[in-house]
């Protein structure tokens, strides 16, 4: 099968994971000269494993001092942009200036400024006030989306110091833990290259490989997106770097749950709750539930239950007990999502794009080898060809469709997920192959698909995305003709006759309201704004999402009425019976879940009884499982989200989960929060 649609979209993916052969060894620190030299390199940036630009840098220093200039160029799905950076140091590589400028067509913008005094030092950070503080006297200048070349000198600054921690300005703190070293085939010869995890950096870690003279040679970055930066004449190796970050990841999964599960008993009672079955609306006070071998084995009235002998009791008395929680659009690139999850509540999720390798892994590490984290449900991504596409898994053509599927089958996957470059005999061939397989199909209305009708026509039995979807009411029209803001004069005939649609078709909806209410925020307004609990998410996550790009003003206030239309439209396609499912795209982990149930009930004028059941039992019968977990009843699988407040009398109390249930397994949601990083405000 091929893959292959452009020279920058190869299948490397297809190597074995075997490639990775660790040989462990302590790694001392090294001292390097850095007088008078002159270096260039180029990294390649790759995501999902596909080529979509490239870091070139130079490296020219004096008797006194050095400079680092580094621009880097990426195209990824057709959005041009750009970095450009210098970094400015003495020859013992302490910073005396770094620059960090994002470019664009239209503007360049300074992202972060450090300029390093005798005494102090200046930090000038978008959307941030400016700081000036006494200089530390070890620091280094750092954000999210630091170039390679910048965090290369990051990397000797530390190891050159033999450092065991390096505080980071404008805020935070690194640790570089040396790993293993590894044998990498390269031109047909063998390369040591040491392996090192490092945190601080990104959400959880990243995996780097140095070279015997300290030099980066590659990285692999994840949490919510997975993006690899390989040295240019390493590319042949990316396999092996994303073996050895899986590796990674997977032990501290381990460790993960090795610190959070420990023992679990055999049989549980949790007493004296609140029950919120997910089948009626009605809470049942002061019930008892017995949970044996993973599943719900009795439920009643604490006075009518016996307990039996040996189980462990927990006390739940004036706490409510629901249905662990659905996450129907994530992309959960790192393990830190698993206690995240866990203590959000939230026990299944619905993963529609990641990279093969990882997204395997940790499914088969939580389902077969029973590690902490949410039940995980796949969706095998496949785009088209040409540079808006999407990952490294292409069809252009049916029959590699059909070889597409073939090999998401192969490895377990529930679902198809097509993205918006495909074409539409391709969108036909997957369909088809899929539902000859058991397989669903869901994803976006491709672009040349004229329309969400055409789409569900030609075999898709899902869609993400209300702003793609919508387009169901308007059957005769192609989408891309109907221009931003095309609800405005939507009919109460054209919904009724959308909805008789999508019954007929049973088409299941996947909105990400949730999405839009936050991308779509004014330039410079902070996310807390409408998700408040986003201060309380790890700070590296927190730097990068406080402040997203936003939109102007006016068009902020015409997404706003554009959300509010299409909430009411998706109001009246839920009480006519069509499916909604919640979904966040990873927007602000675990807290956007809540908002999009919100939002279902503030906007979409559901019940909080209706809402709560787009993230529990309709999920659960959208992927064929409501017999086996979606509601609390005798039987099934012990999904428990254990709350402080009944989010029945009030929708915001969903946020108030206190404990979870996954598959029988007890967790307090506390030790979760922390082990994920999430904790106070970030302000």
């Amino acid at each position: 099968m091929s893959l292959r649609t452009t020279p920058n979209h190869h299948a490397w993916f297809l190597l074995g994971l075997a490639l990775v052969v660790p040989v462990f060894s302590a790694c001392a620190s090294r001292s390097t000269t850095w007088e008078n030299r002159e270096e260039d390199g180029s990294f390649l940036i790759f995501r999902r494993q596909s080529l979509i630009g490239e870091e070139n840098y130079t490296i020219i220093s004096s008797d006194s001092a050095v400079l680092v200039t580094s621009l880097q160029g990426e195209n990824e799905r057709g959005r041009i942009s750009g970095v450009q950076a210098e970094l400015r140091l003495n020859l013992d590589l302490s910073p005396t200036y770094y620059l960090n400028r994002r470019l664009s067509n239209s503007d360049t913008t300074n992202i972060l400024e450090v300029t390093v005094g005798t005494n102090e030092v200046t930090v000038r950070e978008k959307d941030r006030a400016v700081v000036t503080t006494a200089t530390p006297s070890t620091f280094f200048p750092l954000h999210s989306d630091i170039p390679a070349a910048m965090e290369m000198m990051l990397y000797h600054y530390y190891l050159e110091r033999g450092l065991e921690a390096l505080p980071t300005l404008p805020r935070g703190e690194i640790s570089i833990t040396h790993r293993a070293t590894d044998m990498v085939r390269i031109g047909g010869e063998d390369v040591a290259l040491d392996r090192y995890v490092v945190t601080g950096i990104n959400w959880g870690y990243r995996t780097i490989w140095l070279d015997a003279s300290s030099n980066l040679v590659a990285l692999v970055q994840a949490n919510t997106q997975i993006r690899e930066l390989i040295r240019k004449g390493y590319e042949e190796a990316l396999p092996f770097f994303i073996a050895g970050n899986v590796e990674e990841q997977m032990s501290t999964l381990s460790d993960y749950t090795a610190e959070l599960k420990g023992e679990q008993p055999d049989v549980t009672a949790l007493v004296g709750g609140d029950l919120v079955d997910g089948r009626s609306s009605v809470t049942k006070s002061d019930m008892t539930l017995i949970i044996a071998d993973g599943r719900l084995r009795s439920i009643g009235n604490r006075s009518d239950i016996e307990i039996p002998e040996g189980a462990r009791v927990i006390d739940v008395t004036g706490k409510t007990l629901m249905p662990g929680l659905w996450d129907m659009h994530a992309h959960s690139n790192q393990v830190q999502w698993a206690p995240a999850y866990l203590a959000g509540g939230i026990t299944t999720i619905r993963d529609v794009g990641n990279e093969l390798e990882f997204a395997t892994a940790f499914r088969d590490a939580i389902d077969l080898h029973g590690a902490l984290g949410p039940d995980i449900l796949l969706a095998g991504m496949v785009d088209g060809a040409g540079i808006t596409g999407n990952g490294v898994i292409r069809a252009t053509t049916p029959e590699e469709a059909r070889q597409v599927v073939a090999m998401y089958h192969e490895h377990g996957y529930k679902q198809i997920k097509i993205y918006t470059a495909v074409e539409p005999d391709v969108v036909r061939a997957l369909a088809h192959e899929a539902h000859a397989r058991g397989m669903t199909v869901t994803g976006h209305v491709p672009r040349a698909v004229e329309n969400a009708t055409t789409a569900a026509e030609s075999g898709m039995d899902q869609f993400n995305h209300r702003g793609l979807f919508l387009s169901v009411l308007f059957p005769d029209e192609k989408r891309s003709e109907l221009g931003r803001s095309y609800l405005t004069d939507v009919s109460s005939a054209q919904i009724d006759t959308a909805i008789d649609f999508l019954l007929e078709h049973e088409t299941v909806l996947d909105p990400t309201i949730s999405l839009d209410l936050i991308r779509n925020l004014p330039w410079g307004t902070p996310v807390e704004t409408v998700e408040p609990e986003v201060t309380k998410i790890a700070y590296e996550l927190f730097e990068g999402k406080r402040f997203l790009r936003g939109v102007s003003p006016d068009r902020a206030r015409e997404v706003e009425a554009d959300v509010k239309r299409a909430m009411e439209i998706i109001g009246d396609f839920y009480r006519a019976g069509v499916p909604i499912v919640a979904g966040t795209d990873n927007v602000v982990p675990v807290y956007s879940l809540y908002l999009e149930i919100e939002s279902y009930h503030r906007l979409g004028g559901l019940t909080p009884f209706e809402a709560i059941r787009t993230a529990t039992i309709i999920p659960a019968e959208a992927m064929g499982l409501d017999a086996e977990t979606g509601t609390l009843e005798i039987g099934k699988q012990a999904d428990i989200a254990i709350l402080d407040e009944n989010p029945l009398l009030d929708i915001g109390n969903i946020r108030t989960v206190s404990a979870v249930m996954t598959n029988g397994h007890y967790y307090e949601s506390a030790p979760l929060w922390r082990a994920a990083d999430f904790g106070a405000s970030r302000n």
